[in-house]
């Protein structure tokens, strides 16, 4: 081919179909944009994840229409807490803000979903469509993608005056703009796998919060957590997330750490490697805005390409959708301006958002990992902290992010009060 195509012009480009680009196209179209959302991949496909779904992320599904009532989703009420010889269960806080219940979803078609949502709502996806590169002016600002399209791979390109990163952790397009992440942030690991077992239909979400280094020896508690996710459909998912404030963060395996938690575990669960129906896969979790800025020259960062996980607790799916349509407001609102001057002063607007939203949570959160890398610290926290089950209600909606924003209880206007006070960074 001697010359790339030019396959369409938009008002928006949107660079991956996930739960953020899914979310941020949604909301484009909802307000009559004309929106591109290019998958590289083509649906249904798999995603590491827990499949598990917090009360925010149950939030953004309904404002986006999404029946949570009808098959494939699995209810929960709460957190199962494992650790320190104590189980304990936590009911999700009764807030006005978000509903009092989780779900679960195999991402293999939760993506597609929300997608698919989008499609419904205007926005013109584009599967099979594999991103290569910015197209920029003369000045640097982007203006449009090349793409390599289709099982045949044809060149094209798309343009628009704004494009959209959601195009997770690895995120080529914001390398290729000059955005690296910012190694002073927090990074963590999750591998998960599912096994058919009778445990499939468990009412809460099962958090472990002990892993053990045994090499050498000795026995050194991890900063991480295991999870258990009953899948509703004959399955469990289990799995484990680690963060990198431990030493042994590049030195174990983690797949052989996964493998011999399971064969830790009671043989009636049925997590052994006979009942394994997937392999054990990983996934980078970027953490705490570990990329910014969130604008720059017209490309946006939403979801995992700006570093949106949750430090606290490695959730990710309720903050990309939560980007996305904050995004996707900041660009209707810079659309609707006149100047190009007008529309940069709108679109700059979008980082200080994101950390007048999250920037104090997250400053929080990055003392939290830096504290449970110690695993003295995290010995105590799980031996003696989860005998006291009020201030365990307390840590949940810390580390779920589930408040109230005005009133609510004490527990409430403290967590608040703490994260207006942290920095925003």
């Amino acid at each position: 081919m001697t010359e790339t195509a030019v396959e369409s012009t938009a008002d928006v480009i949107v660079v991956g179909a996930g739960p953020a680009g899914a979310s941020t196209a949604y909301w484009l179209a909802q307000a009559g944009l004309d929106v591109l959302l290019l998958e590289k991949t083509e649906f249904p496909r798999e995603k590491v994840c827990g499949d598990g779904l917090t009360p925010r992320a149950v939030k953004q599904l309904v404002d986006m229409g999404i029946d949570v009532s009808a098959d494939g989703w699995l209810r929960n009420k709460g957190l199962r807490i494992i650790g320190g010889g104590v189980r304990l269960e936590l009911d999700w806080p009764d807030l006005a803000a978000f509903p009092d219940y989780g779900l679960v979803r195999k991402r293999a078609d939760f993506d597609e979903l929300l997608a698919r949502q989008a499609q419904k709502a205007g926005a013109r996806l584009y599967e099979n469509c594999n991103v290569s590169g910015p197209v920029k002016d003369r000045a640097g600002r982007i203006t449009g993608v090349t793409a390599k399209l289709g099982p045949d791979k044809r060149e094209v390109e798309f343009h628009a005056p704004l494009v959209v990163a959601a195009d997770g952790n690895s995120t080529r397009l914001s390398l290729a703009m000059g955005l690296h992440r910012m190694e002073s942030r927090p990074m963590g690991v999750a591998y998960r796998t599912y096994f058919t077992s009778p445990r499939h239909d468990d009412d809460y979400l099962e958090s472990w919060l002990e892993l053990w280094d045994t090499r050498g020896g000795q026995k050194k508690l991890l900063p991480g957590y295991g999870w258990i996710f009953g899948m509703g459909d004959g399955t469990s998912n289990v799995g484990l997330g680690i963060l990198n404030s431990s030493p042994a963060f590049g030195d174990l395996n983690w797949r052989e750490v996964l493998k011999s938690w399971c064969a830790s575990m009671p043989e009636e669960w049925g997590y052994t490697p006979d009942n394994m129906t997937e392999p054990i896969r990983g996934a980078a979790l970027p953490m705490a805005f570990n990329r910014q800025p969130h604008y720059t020259k017209g490309l946006l960062l939403v979801g995992d390409a700006g570093g949106m996980v949750n430090p606290f607790n490695g959730e990710g799916i309720a903050y990309a959708m939560e980007s996305g349509q904050l995004a996707a407001g900041v660009i209707v609102q810079a659309m609707a301006r006149i100047t190009p001057e007008g529309r940069e002063r709108a679109l700059a607007r979008y980082p200080q958002l994101l950390k007048d939203t999250y920037g104090g949570y997250y400053t929080l959160g990055r003392a939290f990992v830096k504290l449970i890398g110690n695993d003295k610290v995290m010995r105590i926290a799980a031996e003696r902290g989860l005998t006291h089950p009020v201030l365990m209600k307390f840590v949940l909606k810390l580390l779920a992010n589930l408040t109230d924003p005005s009133g609510g209880d004490v527990a409430d206007r403290i967590i608040n009060g703490l994260t207006k006070v942290a920095p925003r960074a």
